[in-house]
């Protein structure tokens, strides 16, 4: 148990480093009073424009990467057997860090950016499904937080299915389940983050996204009006 605190508290300290947050400082905003309000990679593209939603999103993945890649250094070693459980402790860690940062009144981002950043760094496996998932959507409806959800439920469907095949050596069945309670509370809480887009998506109403200056409106519209882009 103190093995899962520790990692836990790992993941979020990681996770209080809002790229986005201190990216819109740097330039003199506060990103959460501008957008949709919320501090993380598509409002910072939408809002300050490819470079900076670049920035934030690579930010936001390598936060949670270095956590659990720090996680297998110590932990794996000496806990083999439970390895990949920790890791996913030190990611939940990471996105309760980015959701909620103390010193920002808990008020940060959706956590998609680190969940993304957990599962690249979780197990080879993942990735090839979490980018199709994620950028085939985007390409097709660029629609980020139906690609989020996506995600979301193909990390919950796929672990099962590796954790019953035995793609994680020495794990207790106990230890696998332990491993789905985590996932299924990290994608219940990616859903309830995006409860407003999910609202918007059933009405036919939410905003797509585009990799383009077609996100870009003016400060009238409560966004900044070519900031920063170059």
């Amino acid at each position: 148990m103190v093995q899962r605190l520790i990692c836990l508290l790992i993941g979020y300290l990681f996770g209080l480093f809002q790229t986005s947050y201190f990216y819109g400082k740097a330039h003199g905003i506060d990103i959460r009073e501008y957008g949709s309000g919320n501090a993380g990679t598509t409002n910072a593209l939408r809002v300050l424009g490819k470079k900076a939603g670049a920035i934030v999103l690579i930010g936001d993945l390598f936060k949670c990467i270095i956590a659990v890649i720090l996680t297998k250094l110590i932990f794996g070693p000496l806990y083999p057997e439970i390895k990949y459980l920790l890791c996913l402790y030190t990611g939940a860690g990471a996105v309760l860090g980015h959701n909620f940062p103390f010193y920002m009144g808990f008020k940060g981002g959706k956590g998609v950016a680190a969940t993304g950043g957990l599962i690249l760094s979780f197990h080879p496996y993942f990735i090839p499904t979490g980018l199709l998932l994620f950028f085939g959507n985007f390409f097709i409806t660029h629609l980020v937080s139906l690609g989020s959800l996506l995600v979301y439920v193909g990390f919950m469907i796929q672990i099962v299915i590796c954790g019953q095949l035995g793609v994680f050596p020495g794990a207790t069945q106990a230890t696998l389940n332990e491993m789905y309670v985590i996932v299924f509370l990290l994608s219940a809480m990616g859903f309830w983050q995006h409860r407003a887009n999910i609202g918007r998506l059933l009405r036919g109403e939410e905003r797509k996204t585009y990799i383009t200056k077609k996100n870009k409106l003016d400060v009238e519209h409560n966004t900044v009006d070519g900031a920063i882009e170059k």
